[in-house]
Formats: structure tokens, C-alpha cells, sequence
């Protein structure tokens, strides 16, 4: 579980840069084409600030065995996957890096969940 959380933490701060990258030139092109009404390039920043501080923390709590760093996971992954399903109009990447959020941050719960509950299984 270490090492899982240390490169997907790694992994998500390299897709955060790739996100903003996007989002920058999604931005650039609604400037150009004066199309204020999609909030793609917006959104697409939140997105990769929320997998940027995802990468962080599942660096920072990776050798601890309490659920703390993997609930915040949960939350800012829940609330970047609500984002961008909801706001992937002309950003039509950020469908796939919402639902890769969703993956992530469920699965590393649900992952750690059961490894917790095993252990105070196996201690009883």
C-alpha cells in the first residue's frame, strides 16, 4: 500500500500539469472565439489544484495506517469527479479525468478500508 500511494501520488501530481496544461489551452480558445458561457478551462484549473492537493496528501499519509489521508482523498476526488462529469462540455478530457478521479479516490478507500477491517479482524 506504501509504495501503491507513493506513485499514485507522484502520478497525480504529473496528471495535475497535464490538467492544467488543457485547461489553459481550452481557455486560450473560448478567449479567442469569445465563448463565455462554458467554464471548461475554469473548471479544468480546479480540477488539476484538486489532484495536485490529492498527490500531496497520499504522499504525505502513505505510511499511515489510519484512514485520515484516504478520507480527504475521497472528498476532493468525490468533489473534482462532481466537477468535471458536470462541466465537460468543450473539455470533453475532463469526462475522462473525472472519472479517473472517481476511481482513485473510491478505490484507495475502499482498499484501506479493508485492510483496516482484516487487521482488527485478525486482532480479535
Amino acid at each position: 500500500m506504501k509504495v501503491t500511494k507513493l506513485v499514485v501520488g507522484i502520478l497525480q501530481i504529473l496528471f495535475a500539469v497535464i490538467i492544467l496544461a488543457q485547461s489553459c489551452a481550452i481557455g486560450v480558445g473560448h478567449a479567442v472565439e469569445n465563448k463565455t458561457s462554458d467554464a471548461g478551462g475554469s473548471i479544468g484549473f480546479l480540477v488539476a489544484i484538486l489532484f495536485l492537493a490529492t498527490g500531496i496528501t497520499y504522499i504525505a499519509t502513505r505510511k499511515s495506517e489510519k484512514l485520515g489521508g484516504d478520507i480527504a482523498g475521497l472528498i476532493m476526488m468525490l468533489i473534482t469527479w462532481i466537477f468535471a462529469i458536470t462541466n465537460a462540455h468543450d473539455y470533453e478530457d475532463l469526462m475522462f479525468w473525472g472519472w479517473l478521479a472517481f476511481i482513485i479516490g473510491v478505490g484507495f478507500f475502499v482498499w484501506h478500508y479493508m485492510i483496516n477491517k482484516k487487521a482488527s479482524n485478525k486482532s480479535k
